[in-house]
């Protein structure tokens, strides 16, 4: 219970004690009616959802036991004593002390499963793409095709760009998606700044990125971890880098 902390809890506790060991008394007001359980029940949810979400652990956790997390939330709400003192604990089917190590153990099966099955396909991808016509490999694994090269003075890393670009992963997922950005070539991933170099202004090209040119093992919101990125790209203006006067 040292690391993780329980989601309003409190809250949950006050909404539900009401009903527990009530004397039973006539009185002119009445208890919550079964859609107001139902709402209650309905906004806890919400909030379970809320903290998953919020954490980031949507997927991670989308295929969570419900029956589970229900005995759990039972379970807590029946037992007795101060949460802070040991005995707490052994009312309980697992060690609330290693919460946070049980959990962080799941995401991390989680997420080297993710990195190990993305890696195999882009492996496939990559050797099956670049056997095909037009399709050129560089020596650091990049991939890309060449369809306009553009001006013949090439792209340098120090350049300012504006491009239109489109995003896709394997899957064909449009991930990203954006018209006449501008940014510096060397601020962007290692196989963007590779692939821009290979063309001038008014250049067009198609780029296969391997994760080790992309996001790598960790991924980025949106992009798992391992994943292959395929970018079009179309260079619509350059701006010359120039060296400051000493």
């Amino acid at each position: 219970m040292k690391n993780l902390k329980f989601i309003a809890l409190a809250t949950v506790v006050a909404l539900l004690s009401f009903s527990c060991k009530s004397q039973e008394v006539k009185v002119d007001v009445e208890l919550p009616t079964s859609a107001d359980v139902d709402s209650v029940s309905y906004l806890i949810g919400v909030n379970f959802g809320s903290f998953i979400k919020g954490n980031n652990f949507a997927e991670e956790l989308g295929d969570l036991n419900m029956a589970m997390v229900k005995k759990g939330m039972k379970d807590f709400l029946k037992a007795e004593g101060n949460p802070y003192d040991p005995e707490f604990g052994k009312q309980f089917d697992i060690d609330l002390d290693r919460m946070g190590e049980i959990l962080n153990g799941f995401l991390t099966k989680k997420t080297d499963y993710k990195k190990a099955v993305n890696l195999a396909k882009e492996e496939a991808f990559l050797a099956e793409n670049g056997a095909k016509e037009g399709v050129e490999t560089s020596e650091s694994g990049l991939q890309y095709t060449i369809i306009e090269a553009g001006a013949e003075e090439k792209i340098t890393p120090k350049d300012t760009v504006w491009v239109n670009y489109k995003g896709t992963l394997l899957n064909g997922d449009v991930f990203d998606e954006n018209d006449s950005t501008m940014f510096v070539a060397n601020r962007v991933i290692k196989g963007w700044t590779e692939g821009l170099c290979l063309l001038g202004e008014g250049g067009k090209a198609t780029l296969y990125i391997p994760a080790s040119l992309g996001y790598g093992e960790r991924g980025t919101r949106g992009i798992e971890p391992n994943s292959t990125l395929i970018f079009d790209v179309e260079v619509l203006k350059v701006g010359k880098f120039v060296e400051a006067e000493k």
